[in-house]
């Protein structure tokens, strides 16, 4: 079962560094749409970064739930 768990951890640190990425470039095109004046910029900017923190939130309450599916 250690090599489910090592796994486990593993897919936890990356839907959470790919959130993260996300809502990074998420608040860069909403930097650039205020910086420009440009309203499509700023929508497509606010929905990255709100969908890079869905994700984050997946990785850090969904996935460490998958260790007690495991482990049961």
């Amino acid at each position: 079962m250690e090599f489910f768990t090592e796994g486990v951890n593993t897919l936890q640190k990356l839907v959470i560094a790919i959130g993260s990425g996300l809502g990074a470039w998420g608040v860069i095109n909403l930097m650039e749409g205020y910086g420009n004046d440009n309203p499509g910029a700023k929508s497509q900017g606010i929905k990255q970064l709100m969908a890079g923190g869905g994700i984050v939130l997946i990785g850090l309450k969904l996935i460490p739930l998958l260790n007690n599916v495991l482990n049961s």
